[in-house]
């Protein structure tokens, strides 16, 4: 998701739960409990997504901080732009919560378009 946003020259932003343990990240920007972050190119620097955790070093209000960010602590990716994107939710059954099942927040491009405004003038 994150490449397919960044292609299509879109901003991916993912949304953290920061009571998942491993979570590192600036507590000044918590809100509820979470944390929602830039994860694009220009602001992530040396960004690395594993299966396991997201790493990069970002600057909050101009200070730089190394973020860490296990992968089940993500509940969900979306771009800025257009605010479409993934919600992940965990499998309560699973012991470690590892297992992720993705739900899409558009069901499709073409039922997110807006009707045109253009009619024809004959």
């Amino acid at each position: 998701m994150h490449e397919w946003m960044a292609d299509n020259g879109n901003t991916p932003h993912i949304v953290v739960d920061v009571s998942v343990d491993g979570v590192t990240v600036p507590e000044e920007h918590v809100k509820d409990g979470k944390i929602i972050l830039n994860i694009s190119d220009s602001a992530a620097h040396n960004l690395k997504l594993t299966n396991d955790a997201a790493s990069f070093r970002a600057r909050f209000g101009g200070v730089p901080f190394d973020v860490w960010v296990p992968m089940r602590s993500v509940l969900g990716i979306y771009a800025r732009e257009t605010g479409q994107g993934m919600i992940f939710s965990y499998d309560s059954e699973s012991a470690d919560g590892s297992e992720a099942v993705a739900e899409p927040v558009a069901d499709d491009v073409e039922s997110t378009r807006a009707r045109s405004h253009l009619r024809v003038i004959k």
